[in-house]
């Protein structure tokens, strides 16, 4: 939503040290810095092609960020250099999300959801619900406004990693359910609708089918990240849900060892030709560290992830050890993120956050709509 500001109230708040206007000239200065420190030894970096410059000019500048305020970059060489730098950039937890774009999808965008990315493997067992989960836990953390959909329909697994496979959605007109709310996410899942001693014995477009009606019949709250835990594979249940969905992006989840690692390249394949944009991977069981003496020891084998990522040039969003803590959260449906803020699993999962948002700001296009109400007024907000 955006809203016309006052601009006689706009400046006079220069002067409120706690006002909006204040906090933007501090994430402004903050960026800066981190352009600084990465490109200071660069001679195409200047001012200029860094400069800073208000919401009002969305419509104009290259690269919409989350801070609340554009980075114009004119210089393509730098622009590279950022995307080379996802890693490094992430370490700096700068990561307010608020003012998320709306990114260009193939289909019309769900009432009330900015983004939809899908986190998919090519086969089972690889720790892909888990991933989906904390990620938006992680994302939700930072300020984010996250739903979760859990689209594996024959083992819905994300309402006992919420905690909530007793809960049962409501409908005001019984035409559409109200998400289920847990940890600061908005979930709805197959789960909640069907009883877990059952078996869902359904043919592929009957499945898919109630895919899609759980996504466009659910009434979202305003999200800026609508997370599908999708069934594993690159089936028929698979390929109707990249068509149908709004896709943003895709996320690919995998171990090391070379057969999960071939199952992963055909996931990515399959988004490819689709024309989703994969945003990175996330590999799963990469090593298991000892708690006495910190020795890793490489388990599923190791670099698998690290050289497929080379192979289709995309980042490594994040590398998980095998640790207790991961299976205890999903199993009791704690949220590891709040309850385990400290822990380094926690930093994994904030970082991939991080550096997923840092994806999707410099390789997707915003959405066309969102720059036509962009340019329809003067000074503008996202919500």
């Amino acid at each position: 939503m955006f809203f016309k500001r006052n601009k006689d109230k706009a400046k006079n708040s220069d002067t409120d040290p706690s006002s909006k206007a204040s906090v933007e000239r501090s994430l402004q200065t903050k960026v800066l810095l981190v352009l600084q420190k990465f490109f200071a030894d660069k001679s195409e970096m200047s001012a200029q092609q860094t400069s800073l410059v208000s919401i009002e000019r969305l419509n104009d500048s290259a690269i919409a960020l989350k801070l609340g305020f554009v980075c114009e970059l004119q210089n393509q060489a730098l622009i590279e250099a950022l995307k080379s730098n996802i890693s490094e950039l992430a370490q700096t937890n700068i990561s307010i999300q608020y003012n998320v774009p709306i990114f260009s999808a193939k289909q019309p965008h769900l009432a009330n959801v900015k983004n939809v990315i899908a986190v998919s493997s090519g086969k089972g067992g690889v720790g892909k619900s888990a991933s989906a989960v904390n990620l938006a836990l992680a994302l939700s953390a930072q300020g984010a406004r996250v739903g979760i959909l859990d689209a594996d329909i024959y083992g819905p697994s994300v309402p006992i990693m919420l905690g909530t496979e007793n809960a049962s959605p409501e409908s005001q007109d019984n035409k559409h359910m109200q998400a289920i709310m847990a940890h600061g996410l908005a979930s709805i899942s197959i789960g909640y609708l069907v009883n877990n001693e059952h078996a869902s014995i359904w043919r592929g477009p009957m499945a898919s089918k109630a895919l899609t009606q759980l996504a466009k019949e659910t009434r979202w709250p305003l999200l800026d990240y609508l997370i599908v835990d999708m069934p594993p594979g690159t089936g028929d249940i698979q390929l109707t849900m990249a068509q149908q969905l709004p896709l943003t992006g895709a996320i690919v989840v995998t171990t090391p060892q070379d057969i999960a690692l071939s199952d992963a390249q055909k996931g990515i394949a399959m988004f490819n030709k689709l024309d989703v944009p994969v945003l990175g991977l996330i590999e799963n069981m990469s090593y298991f560290e000892c708690p006495n003496c910190q020795h890793k020891t490489p388990i599923f084998s190791e670099h698998g992830a690290h050289r497929l990522a080379q192979k289709y040039h995309l980042p490594l969003l994040a590398q998980v050890p095998l640790n207790m803590i991961v299976r205890e959260c999903a199993d009791s449906g704690k949220s590891l993120i709040s309850e385990h803020p400290n822990h380094a699993i926690t930093q994994v999962y904030l970082n991939a956050a991080v550096k997923l948002s840092w994806q999707m700001l410099l390789s997707l296009e915003v959405s066309s709509q969102a720059k036509y109400a962009a340019n329809a007024i003067d000074i503008t907000k996202l919500d």
